[in-house]
């Protein structure tokens, strides 16, 4: 968070992190690792937004982020434009040659693990 506040962003006024439900991702954990000062300091340009958590169909958006960051924006890229252009390119690669995703979990195994979200049918 502090790399995001001091070295990635320092212009940025707000910066909205996404982050899944972890108990670490807490304003508060940046008390546990920076003096008051300085946490309130990074506290205060942060904004943080959580992930459902029962959001395990999250996880296939979270690899294809991840391919992306590898695959793509592996390296600086100088502005907007030349941004659009690399991540559509990677798009149409990606799409060309589309796999699709088993899911493993479905509404029988929901119905047992999460009783009580999904009633019987």
């Amino acid at each position: 968070m502090k790399q995001l506040v001091n070295e990635l962003y320092p212009q940025a006024v707000m910066i909205r992190v996404v982050l899944d439900n972890l108990a670490t991702h807490t304003k508060g954990a940046l008390y546990e690792a920076f003096n008051p000062a300085e946490a309130r300091r990074l506290a205060q340009k942060l904004e943080f937004h959580f992930t459902p958590k029962h959001g395990s169909w999250l996880n296939a958006i979270e690899l294809e982020f991840a391919a992306l960051t590898k695959q793509a924006l592996d390296h600086r890229i100088p502005n907007r434009e030349e941004l659009e252009r690399v991540v559509g390119v990677y798009e149409q690669v990606r799409n060309t040659h589309a796999r699709a995703i088993q899911w493993k979990f479905g509404a029988e195994a929901a119905r047992t693990k999460l009783h009580r979200l999904y009633p019987p049918t």
